[in-house]
């Protein structure tokens, strides 16, 4: 492995980490259905964001908006990945809400798929929504 692909590597890491770390906060009462997500931001600072239900389940916030949105409401602007955790055999892409959301903040970041027994699958926005809606159509 090259210098490039360990401090890449490490990176990844690190926004594993956070997102399986903000998976633990997770309001997940109805579902129990426990997700982690963090953004990288293109500063390097990590934004974490954990699922949260209502009973509405409509008013469900996914764990990858929470994440963006607090970025975004930190003044940051810009991202080049996003990590999603859940406790699943198959791993669990963004929802299309979500999709829509990472690539209108995040463009065609890559987006890094995990479990909590250490498998991993890596993927670029473009793949997951390959026909987006964005400003370029208003």
């Amino acid at each position: 492995m090259n210098e490039h692909n360990a401090r890449q590597d490490s990176h990844l890491d690190a926004l594993i980490a956070a997102a399986r770390s903000a998976r633990e906060h997770a309001h997940t009462p109805y579902s129990n259905f426990r997700v982690g997500a963090a953004v990288r931001a293109k500063s390097g600072r990590i934004f974490s964001g954990c699922n949260v239900e209502n009973a509405t389940y409509g008013l469900t916030l996914c764990a990858e908006r929470v994440a963006v949105f607090k970025a975004i409401s930190e003044g940051e602007r810009g991202f080049d990945a996003v990590a999603v955790v859940a406790d699943t055999d198959t791993l669990t892409p963004p929802c299309g809400s979500c999709r829509q959301i990472l690539w209108e903040f995040c463009g065609d970041a890559e987006v890094v798929l995990a479990n909590l027994r250490g498998k991993v699958e890596r993927y670029r926005m473009s793949g997951l929504l390959p026909k987006p809606f964005d400003g370029s159509f208003l």
